[in-house]
């Protein structure tokens, strides 16, 4: 790594995903799980991780045409710090059991907390993200898109469109 990456913030090498885009991966993902569950290919519910897997967990549920929904809520951000994997709210028991025939969504896998949190709690449960880093690739079964470890994910829910100045006037 040269010393102008090892100034950058993470944010500085950005891959901008927008509404497109994420339905278009996240169709994709739906597509690749498609007839694996373990009922006869089908699966029992879909459990999105709070707040990033909801999109794509409403997406692939319609896709799969799966209408047991629920989520978890792990923070182990804030704002672009990585921090040690919180529950703070979790999914029907009844629901869930050990995960088996369960999908586990989220919209990324960056270092692997998260999921290796919730992996503890449904160890059967089969775990799908739209977009992985190297660090978290091995805490997910499936996936659609590798990124690099140092590239920051820009989501269309935490963008606003605006008006940008352009390089040279406007006059």
């Amino acid at each position: 790594m040269s010393a102008d990456d090892q100034s950058r913030l993470p944010h500085e090498k950005g891959f901008h995903i927008s509404w497109d885009q994420i339905h278009r991966d996240s169709r994709a993902l739906a597509w690749r799980l498609d007839g694996k569950g373990p009922d006869e290919g089908s699966w029992r519910g879909i459990v999105a991780i709070t707040r990033g897997g909801m999109a794509p967990a409403m997406i692939i549920a319609r896709e799969l045409d799966v209408r047991t929904v629920d989520t978890i809520s792990v923070k182990s951000y804030d704002h672009q710090t990585q921090g040690s994997a919180t529950v703070l709210k979790s999914p029907d028991t009844e629901l869930m059991g050990d995960g088996d025939g369960i999908l586990i969504i989220d919209d990324l896998v960056d270092s692997g907390k998260t999921l290796e949190v919730v992996r503890a709690l449904y160890p059967k449960a089969h775990f799908a993200t739209v977009y992985a880093k190297p660090k978290g690739e091995p805490m997910v079964d499936t996936f659609i898109t590798g990124v690099s470890q140092d590239t920051w994910i820009f989501f269309p829910w935490d963008m606003a469109l605006q008006y940008v100045q352009p390089y040279r006037g406007t006059d």
